[in-house]
């Protein structure tokens, strides 16, 4: 049976007849293909398994005379030819659309700056071939050049440059809970020296999206040690660990202080320490149960914005420094607090942990943005967070906000220290001459403030209205300091707001004595000779 001889196009004919005829034709000679013989029958070629019989190796390789780099320039060539038809068809597409005819609106405007660009680029086309249209072959080279680029910045930079979401971890109890008169449980947290040894108690209520973990941040051990302090905070209702109280306020709020003072082992009277919003549970404490309360220590007291003795000049200054997420907030918490639910949801009750000046819509410092951004103090906010939210529910939150900008209950005028007399114009008549049925009302102990200058979530107008209605409270300015810088994480500002307050390190009592309250009695009586000459 005679081999029958096959000839058969090769990979570049076969490629080239999928797209117009380029010109380009191999030269070499027809790879030869002997017959399909039945398993092994007939003729002298060689049979594969199929039965397919084929030249040997060496004379395909001498007869193919095709090296792997001429392959894969064809390849190339073949490949830019079906883009450069593509923009054809694009460019049919545009034309039929009367986009770019010359009294088309694009052409007038765009026609004679794309000449003069072109014109400047025309030595580029002499890298294209000869045949080949400029106006068809660069669209289409720019545009592999753009999506070459783009996938190239998808690969390298999109994961380095975006942090990866941190989801909320849920850590097992560990409070200390005692049980309030109503029978609710409040979650607490003490440092420093031992109840039997401490010179000066201070107990802090903590601010909004806060815990009991928060404290001092950053205050060490060693410092409470040093000055024989006691420092206990505790998780507001529905905060934390603590049961919730519905319709609590400002009343209730200072009450739970004092149970807890007891519970704990405070003898006699104990500092308050309010920082950010947490201070309005301090000034409530001042205004509630003044006779426990030694003194007060203030970090970027906030106020409420809404307050009616407030000038105007003091509430436009303070409205001023806050962002428009921030004004809202207290809108809706003054108008509407249903609304707050679905902001805090998507915020930080969403599972997921974020900057604090978003989930606080606040704006921040120089001083504020550069220390937000070290590693200790994101890890204390995830979990001061991450306690705060424990029980997952928006109802304290809203109520803590709706407490801010509501009727107080009380005015801070009503803190500063006066003179009250019983009524009746005998009785007046007699402390015209005796002083025995006058007696002073207000707040009689010492009140230290704490402001940075370029605090923009509690601004320097809001304590500038608090001296005013407040005269004897001390006002400490710190110069370029934030909401945050001078409060968090730094031990040399901690010392020195102990040395304000208590004087020199004299570290804790050797054994339980009774505390000389000398120096507070004699504040008291400085300012009763203050206000009887003032009122003579």
């Amino acid at each position: 049976m005679a081999e029958a001889r096959v000839v058969t196009n090769t990979w570049r004919e076969e490629l080239a007849s999928l797209v117009e005829d380029t010109g380009i034709m191999y030269a070499g000679e027809p790879v030869e293909l002997s017959a399909p013989t039945i398993f092994g029958g007939g003729g002298g070629g060689k049979s594969s398994g199929f039965g397919v019989g084929v030249e040997t190796e060496e004379k395909e390789a001498v007869e193919e005379g095709e090296s792997l780099k001429d392959q894969v320039t064809g390849f190339m060539k073949s490949w830019m030819e079906m883009l450069v038809d593509l923009g054809k068809g694009c460019k049919d597409i545009v034309m039929q659309s009367n986009l770019l005819n010359e009294d088309s609106f694009i052409v007038q405007k765009v026609g004679k700056p794309m000449a003069k660009l072109s014109a400047r680029f025309e030595y580029l086309n002499e890298f294209l071939p000869e045949d080949r249209d400029p106006a068809h072959a660069w669209p289409v080279i720019l545009s592999v050049f753009v999506i070459a680029l783009a996938v190239l910045s998808v690969n390298t930079t999109q994961e380095s440059m975006v942090p990866p979401v941190k989801t909320v971890r849920v850590h097992p109890p560990s409070a200390n809970r005692i049980q309030l008169p109503d029978g609710r449980h409040l979650a607490y947290c003490e440092r420093g020296v031992a109840a039997d040894r401490a010179r000066f108690s201070i107990i802090a209520p903590h601010a909004f999206l806060s815990s009991r973990l928060a404290g001092i941040p950053g205050a060490k051990t060693s410092l409470l040690e040093e000055f024989g302090v006691r420092l206990v905070t505790y998780d507001l209702p529905g905060f934390g660990e603590s049961d919730p109280h519905p319709g609590r306020n400002l009343n209730s709020s200072s009450y739970d202080m004092l149970f807890l003072a007891d519970a704990v082992g405070v003898d006699g009277k104990f500092w308050v320490l309010g920082y950010s919003t947490g201070s309005m549970h301090s000034w409530a404490a001042l205004r509630y149960i003044p006779e426990r309360i030694a003194g007060a220590a203030m970090f970027a007291p906030m106020i409420n914005p809404y307050e009616a003795s407030m000038t105007k000049e003091e509430m436009r200054r303070t409205w001023d420094h806050w962002v428009q997420r921030r004004k809202l907030m207290y809108f809706l918490a003054r108008n509407f607090p249903r609304l707050l639910s679905p902001f805090y949801r998507r915020s930080f009750l969403s599972g997921k942990h974020g900057r604090i000046d978003r989930w606080m819509s606040q704006s921040l410092g120089r001083k504020d943005e550069s220390l937000i951004e070290e590693p200790i103090f994101e890890e204390f906010w995830h979990r001061d967070v991450e306690e705060s939210i424990r029980q997952g529910s928006s109802k304290p939150f809203i109520e803590e906000a709706m407490l801010q900008v509501s009727n107080w209950g009380f005015s801070l005028a009503d803190l500063r220290v006066r003179r009250k007399c019983q009524k009746g114009f005998l009785l007046w008549l007699r402390s015209m001459y005796s002083q025995e049925e006058c007696e002073l009302a207000g707040f009689l102990g010492p009140i230290h403030i704490w402001q940075g200058m370029d605090d923009k979530a509690a601004p320097p107008s809001m304590t500038d209205y608090i001296t005013r209605v407040l005269p004897e409270a001390t006002l400490h300015k710190l110069p370029s300091e934030g909401h945050f810088s001078y409060f968090f994480f730094c031990d040399e500002c901690h010392k020195e707001i102990f040395s304000t307050l208590f004087g020199d390190p004299l570290g804790p009592l050797n054994e339980a004595v009774s505390i000389d309250e000398t120096p507070l009695q004699e504040e008291v009586e400085e300012a009763s000779s203050t206000v009887h000459s003032s009122t003579k």
